[in-house]
């Protein structure tokens, strides 16, 4: 994850030189074997400015002419291209998640547990138990329902259940207002995906690829549409992301900043700078730090994806010194940069998750405050930890009991499914499900038979299945290629899924796969890139690649179409609906 060779761009590598400016270098063994799977050093020479900072291609200044711009306007305009066009992919991908988002009318799925969490952490502080009819009550009356104060035993942190809440607050206890928030952070992630993708790829056109990649994508628009907690993972989780790529950036600015130049105006490698240049302030690893606290925050997954990322970003650094010139980079990092990464990430991010249960802490120790409150006065008393305070002790033995229990559950499940599936939507999840009759809600009058209304969590299949190829793609880029980028989507999409192998009796769902979503949508977007071919190829080979990559854009979004119905809880007749059930394992 520390060089780079690009097939979409035709942007420098960031793998070592092979000559340094003291005499010559030779490459490694491993990076001579690597030779013939396609691997290629930088030529040596040239601006080392250009390895640290590639820069950012523009159109063709013929593009800009023929549109009466000058240089200086044209350069301004390829900036606002650079908003405009993630922009208007957000906008699309936002008019999509909250067209009718109100509908179904009813708590679907585990909407059942995280709505009514979220209404009674905004207005106690900690979960309470309801009643069996609660649901009902709750539909019945537009949310004007008594909030019980019986303490409820929870299993999952609570920054996600915060932030459904403030679409509650906002617009009321009812579908449209548990909803909100999730359609405003999964609007926001495309916008995301299309910046990060556009610094990753240095190309507008493919960052707008990505985004407009995971918009089509129907898990990450059915969470988006839906009140539970994995969608905020997301935000979270990809946020952090960008702000790491962004925060490399920048301490790479910094290392070309420093290095001396020669009578020529080149920027060169100096051993001396690139082992002892310390980057100073990095607030862009810091902001990383807090999203993953809130990350971990919303589900426990978080935890993982900090210490990937944080492994990721010090593994950056290792590349960033290695083409700055450092003869042991390792080292160099080791004694510059480790230290504040691990400041800047972990204790931040372990700080912000305590944090986030501060209405818990803050609530009465007297049996009425949230669930375990008073376990260090009453049950936890004694031991070797009465030193601390009592809310630290309880805190501890809750999490300790939902440990006990996420890693235990295995309480059969009717859509539950292994992970070894999950690329290819082998089990999707059904939120809700209603047969109307011909004439009622929306089914049609004339229908021979009843109608067929789903909210199916079902990634777009010819999406998925493209990732499948894109994944094996990003992988050979990053081993074989020694491509950060690639490099840098695989360690995305295995923080969000490896993990869950471990887990081959526990109770889990196709759902979960939602978090590795924007990366597979990154990786299908590079391997796109690679197939429309290098900027300086024949026009010939561009024309038929950008051809063949068009088609399987098309395809995929034909796709998003055709299984909209069951995206969105729209009445189909029961013919139209069974056509859509491609494998029997979706039923």
């Amino acid at each position: 994850m520390t060089s780079t060779a690009s097939s979409s761009q035709s942007t420098p590598t960031s793998a070592p030189p092979e000559q340094a400016p003291d005499g010559e270098r030779q490459p490694s063994p491993y990076l001579r074997g690597l030779r013939r799977f396609g691997y290629r050093a930088p030529e040596s020479g040239g601006d080392v400015r250009a390895h640290l900072v590639p820069p950012q291609p523009s159109p063709s200044s013929r593009l800009w002419a023929s549109f009466g711009l000058s240089r200086f306007t044209a350069g301004q305009a390829n900036r606002l291209l650079g908003w405009a066009g993630p922009l208007l992919v957000t906008l699309v991908a936002g008019l999509l998640r909250f067209w009718n988002l109100g509908s179904p009318k009813a708590v679907i799925f585990d909407e059942t547990y995280y709505a009514k969490d979220a209404w009674a952490l905004i207005h106690h502080g900690f979960e309470v138990n309801w009643a069996k009819n609660a649901n009902d009550l709750i539909l019945s009356k537009d949310g004007h329902v008594a909030i019980p104060t019986d303490a409820s035993y929870v299993v999952h942190p609570p920054v996600g259940k915060y932030v459904i809440g403030i679409g509650e607050w906002l617009f009321g206890f009812n579908p449209f207002g548990w909803r909100f928030m999730t359609a405003v952070l999964g609007t926001l992630c495309v916008l995301m995906v299309c910046r990060i993708g556009r610094r990753l790829f240095r190309s507008t056109f493919l960052g707008c690829l990505a985004g407009a990649l995971l918009t089509v994508d129907g898990l990450a628009f059915v969470m988006s549409r839906t009140a539970l907690l994995d969608s905020v993972l997301v935000f979270f989780v990809v946020a952090a992301f960008g702000c790491l790529v962004v925060d490399r950036d920048r301490a790479r600015e910094r290392l070309a900043a420093s290095l001396p130049v020669d009578e020529y105006g080149l920027v060169r490698p100096d051993a001396h700078v690139a082992e002892t240049l310390r980057l100073g302030w990095r607030p862009w690893r810091l902001l990383a730090g807090l999203c993953l606290g809130l990350a971990a925050g919303t589900k426990w997954n978080g935890f993982i994806y900090l210490a990937a990322f944080a492994l990721m970003s010090v593994l950056w650094d290792v590349g960033s010194r290695r083409v700055a010139g450092a003869r042991r980079p390792y080292l160099a990092v080791l004694k510059r940069d480790v230290v504040p990464a691990f400041v800047s990430t972990v204790p931040v991010a372990i700080a912000m998750y305590v944090l986030s249960w501060l209405g818990w802490i803050l609530s009465p120790t007297d049996g009425t405050g949230g669930y375990f409150r008073n376990w260090a006065a009453t049950a936890g008393k004694g031991g070797h930890f009465t030193w601390l305070p009592d809310w630290v002790r309880s805190l501890w033995h809750y999490e300790h009991e939902v440990w006990e229990f996420n890693t235990h559950l295995s309480s059969p499940h009717t859509y539950q499914s292994n992970p070894w599936s999950w690329m290819v939507d082998g089990r999707p999840v059904s939120y809700f499900y209603e047969s109307p009759s011909a004439g009622q809600q929306g089914c049609p009058a004339d229908a021979a038979d009843k109608c067929a209304r789903e909210v199916l969590a079902l990634g777009t299949p010819l999406l998925w299945w493209a990732a499948c190829f894109a994944l094996l793609f990003v992988l050979w880029r990053w081993f074989f290629r020694r491509d950060w980028r690639a490099g840098a989507i695989v360690c995305g999409v295995v923080a969000g899924y490896a993990p869950w192998f471990q887990y081959q009796e526990r109770t889990i769902f196709y759902f979960y796969a939602v978090v590795f979503g924007p990366f597979l949508c990154l990786a299908l977007a590079m391997m796109l890139g690679a197939i429309i071919g290098r900027p300086g190829s024949s026009e010939r080979r561009r024309v038929v690649g950008a051809a063949g990559a068009g088609v399987i854009v098309l395809l995929i979004t034909w796709n998003f179409i055709y299984f909209w119905p069951i995206y969105t809880g729209h009445a189909i007749p029961m013919d139209s609906w069974r056509s859509r059930m491609w494998l029997d394992t979706w039923v």
